[in-house]
């Protein structure tokens, strides 16, 4: 589980209530502000009328985190830095858990490959293992939703595999240097590294604070220069590429000499347009990109045996992927952007190299704003630490991973809400659930409906239907009093959000402060209920009613039940 860290005050968030000057209360989101007010009930209730101006919430900053034949085989996970292994049983907390996972006798995933444009069945390289690269980010400035729709689908895919048994080494790269990267320092008038550094750690708490589990290796693109000048000298033996030849220290990727070259995107290699990453500066044709962009004043630099420079961004993924999966590997994952030029001219060098590179092609969909594509550039990215002031990181997780995810998914405040919404209503039946239950074991199988659905071509909009129906048949099993059934059903919830990364009990949203600030809130709200209570047996109904709206202006509603009164946060 990634580490939880704090951002500096300037970034973040915070909400305070100060008692009387003594107790200071900092409270982990900002809905939780209006437990301020809550404990101004109390003490207005209390017998002690020095009480009754108990403090008010301020507003400041704070961020909740998380922290072929022939082929190489994979390093194992443990070879790795965070390798992440499936199986039967898992650490959690300093204890061993049971957990049910499919055995792979009897396990048939179907993914639609974009290079096949169809649905294949999945049959991994080697047998009980994945080997996965998703393409990471590029760091000329800090993420937004759209980013990071990426990394929790493909979270949500390896989450999957594990539970099938399958044993994930998952590679997901940095691009820490690029023409948008030197142009940002510029402007700002510092060194391009900073502006990489910066923006990396957006990225790293970002996914963090998603529920993004840690990829077993990270590479970043300027520590793997020797692996880019190998490829780039095979390349040049075999033919595909060649060094400029008016000195400038390009090296260029020759296009029409492979002719699978648009196998990926479906093109003909006559139709391809020109390749629009640099000058042409002695190119042999237009569609020719670089591999390799010879040094500029300054900008960074390093040597190589055609001249000093920078890589081309293509060839980074290129070397990463093959250093640490293989020459030949699983699944190679990224946005359907990525598809043209990208992916193709990384396929391109990597099979004209003679590398298989990847077996298996998965895009996510793109998240649009008004049916536009968000970017960096055109003012309407919607950065992480600004989302999470409205709803909490796994409302946030749940709205970006509930579409299919080849999907496209256009963003809308109310959209947003409604999934906030709806992931509390599963979060309400658990909580029900376990106060009358008992708390909600882990470990329970998913429902075989739920796996067919994520086995074929990792359908969570469907897997979401089962869950939602477990939620409406356990509700309703509570309200006729039939425990068992409860209890059975939400284990089984539990599972089904595990393998989403959404299960409210999981260390990433239950072990957090806000987990601690409740247990002390709901003390606190217990004597103003029991206050209620206690006026409602006199029949003082006008000062139980008072009790009850002052809790209600606080954000905290109170429901009868027959077990007793059991009070939940307002939200939206």
């Amino acid at each position: 589980m990634a580490a939880r860290t704090r951002l500096p005050p300037e970034t973040r968030w915070k909400w305070r209530a100060v008692v009387r000057g003594i107790i200071t209360v900092d409270f982990p989101f900002p809905q939780l502000g209006l437990f301020a007010r809550v404990l101004a009930v109390v003490f207005r209730r209390g017998a002690d009328p020095a009480c009754r101006d108990f403090g008010r919430g301020i507003p400041g900053n704070y961020v909740r985190t998380a922290s072929g034949a022939g082929a190489r085989a994979p390093p194992a996970p443990s070879q790795l830095p965070g390798g992440f292994a499936g199986g039967r049983t898992v650490t959690r907390k300093n204890r061993v858990v049971h957990v049910e996972t499919a055995t792979l006798d009897n396990v048939s995933l179907r993914f639609y490959d974009t290079r096949a444009r169809t649905v294949r069945d999945f049959v991994p390289l080697n047998e009980g293992r994945v080997s996965l690269y998703l393409c990471g980010a590029t760091v000329q400035a800090p993420p937004h939703i759209g980013h990071i729709r990426s990394g929790v689908n493909f979270d949500i895919l390896r989450r999957w595999l594990v539970y099938r048994g399958y044993e994930v080494v998952f590679c997901r790269n940095v691009t820490d240097i690029d023409d948008k990267i030197i142009r940002v320092a510029g402007a700002e008038g510092v060194q391009w590294w900073e502006v990489s550094e910066r923006n990396q750690r957006a990225f790293t708490y970002a996914y963090d604070v998603l529920g993004c589990l840690p990829p077993t290796v990270e590479p970043r693109a300027t520590g793997h220069v020797p692996e880019m000048i190998g490829l780039m000298e095979r390349l040049i033996e075999r033919g595909h590429a060649y060094p400029a030849g008016d000195g400038s220290g390009d090296v260029y990727f020759d296009v029409p000499s492979f002719p699978e070259y648009g196998a990926l995107s479906n093109q003909r290699v006559e139709a391809v347009r020109a390749a629009e990453d640099g000058d042409e500066r002695a190119k042999h044709d237009p569609r020719d990109f670089a591999l390799w962009k010879g040094a500029r004043p300054g900008e960074p630099s390093w040597p190589t045996p055609w001249g000093s420079g920078r890589p081309g961004w293509h060839l980074e993924c290129s070397a990463m992927a093959t250093k640490y999966l293989g020459p030949v590997f699983d699944i190679h994952g990224g946005g359907i952007d990525l598809v043209f030029p990208h992916h193709e001219n990384e396929t391109a060098q990597s099979n004209a190299a003679g590398d298989g590179f990847a077996r298996y092609w998965l895009h996510n969909g793109m998240l649009t704003t008004g049916g536009e594509k968000m970017s960096k550039s055109l003012g309407n990215s919607l950065l992480i630490p600004e989302v999470i002031r409205r709803v909490r990181p796994v409302e946030l997780r749940y709205y970006l991973g509930q579409a299919h995810y080849r999907s496209g998914l256009d963003y809308s405040e109310e959209s947003l809400q409604e999934a906030a919404a709806a992931y509390q209503r599963i979060e309400g039946f658990l909580t029900r659930a376990g106060e009358v239950t008992g708390p909600v074991p882990e470990g329970a199988p998913v429902p075989d409906e739920f796996a067919a659905a994520l086995d074929d071509d990792l359908g969570v909009s469907q897997a979401l239907a089962v869950v939602h129906g477990h939620v409406r048949e356990g509700n309703s099993a509570l309200a006729e009093g039939a425990k068992e059934r409860a209890a059975e059903l939400a284990a089984r919830l539990r599972a089904m959000l595990s393998v989403l990364g959404l299960d409210p009990s999981a260390p990433q949203w239950a072990g957090s402060e806000e987990s601690g600030l409740r247990e002390v809130v709901d003390v606190l709200v217990s004597v103003a209920l029991r206050q209620r209570q206690a006026a409602r047996a006199r029949r003082d109904y006008a000062a139980a009613d008072e009790i009850r709206d002052q809790l209600a202006e606080s954000g905290i509603l109170v429901e009868d039940t027959p077990q007793g009164p059991r009070w939940e946060l307002k939200r939206g």
